[in-house]
């Protein structure tokens, strides 16, 4: 993971802008980009600090405690409903949520939305009639 520029440098870049010098002449002269000169004076002006902001770390579920067993349900009465469908049934009730917040929804209670439970592939079906062994001929 990438590693946030040091304190140091965040404070000559600010302070450099802050004595007269433009964003490019300061970009150019510490050799960062405008954008985080722009950002990091943003920042000291927003808040007086520029010291990076937290990076990382775990993000809880999006779904909500009404949802999960909502979605639970639904794959109980339905088992074919699509990742899609579900989104689209818990916006009616007014939970909104990402399709892939519900399928790791789904993935964290180790259900599936397979279409078609039997098949473990989507391809061609096979033609049985050929897969069982010729008979011999009697000669």
């Amino acid at each position: 993971m990438a590693q946030p520029y040091s304190i140091d440098l965040r404070e000559r870049v600010v302070a450099a802008i802050a004595s007269g010098a433009t964003m490019r002449e300061a970009a150019v002269r510490f050799g960062v980009s405008v954008s985080t000169a722009v950002k990091w004076s943003q920042r000291h002006r927003r808040t007086g600090s520029v010291a990076p902001s937290q990076m990382g770390g775990h993000r809880r579920a999006v779904v909500q405690a009404k949802a999960r067993p909502f979605i639970v349900m639904r794959i109980a009465q339905k088992p074919d409903l699509t990742v899609r469908a579900l989104q689209s049934e818990l916006l009616a009730q007014g939970i909104e949520a990402s399709r892939n917040t519900v399928w790791l929804c789904l993935r964290s209670e180790r259900l599936s939305c397979k279409k078609n439970r039997v098949r473990s592939r989507a391809d061609a079906p096979q033609d049985h009639a050929l897969s069982h062994p010729l008979e011999k001929a009697s000669a």
